[in-house]
């Protein structure tokens, strides 16, 4: 072969190397690409994760009365207030659902009162086998030097009882109530027939 010959073939292979180091990062780029093209909706997130803290316990107040009447719904004839339904879950930390757990809830009336003589917006219920409650009320009142909530307590079989509060978000009195916690918010929509709010508990057990 002449040393023409040579710097021919020298220069052919150069240019196939150039023009193959140009097109190969668009390659490498495609193949980045294209998952994103083709990837679906994230996951939601679910509603409770495996090892969530417990619900934070709160005091029990002064008005709590033990032998509350067995009901899921706290309305009574002529009973004023804005309708509330909530509803939600009870779990384990390792979000196992709980069956048959007590919860007992007290609260104000629509002027901020408590029932002391009787059980008007007091009563119990059990959890379903999917761990479900529900309980149909009305929105508190606001009692002097607290914001809006709804007392309860939670308790599995056998097990110790939780005491603690519940709490509606853009409340003004939320800053200002030295008891208040945001880990106790329930989330609450306004609807046509009144306000529903959901909560889950999570109880300290395995």
């Amino acid at each position: 072969m002449t040393e023409e010959e040579r710097r021919i073939r020298r220069a052919t292979f150069l240019k196939a190397g150039l023009a193959t180091a140009i097109t190969l990062p668009a390659v490498a780029s495609e193949v980045v690409r294209a998952p994103r093209a083709t990837a679906g909706p994230l996951t939601p997130t679910p509603t409770c994760d495996d090892g969530d803290d417990p619900t934070p316990p709160q005091i029990e107040g002064p008005y709590f009365k033990p032998n509350s009447p067995e009901r899921g719904d706290l309305r009574e004839p002529g009973l004023p207030g804005t309708l509330l339904s909530i509803s939600g879950f009870v779990y384990s930390r390792s979000c196992s659902p709980l069956q048959a757990v007590l919860l007992d809830f007290w609260q104000a009336d629509d002027y901020g009162e408590y029932d002391n003589t009787g059980f008007r917006l007091r009563g119990h219920q059990f959890t379903d086998a999917q761990g479900r409650y529900q309980l149909d009320t009305i929105v508190p009142g606001l009692y002097p030097g607290r914001t809006r909530h709804v007392h309860v307590k939670v308790q599995a079989p056998n097990q110790p009882v939780l005491t603690t509060q519940l709490y509606f978000p853009g409340e003004p009195g939320n800053d200002s109530d030295a008891i208040f916690d945001p880990a106790l918010l329930m989330d609450v929509q306004d609807g046509p027939d009144g306000r529903t709010a959901t909560f889950d508990f999570v109880l300290d057990l395995p």
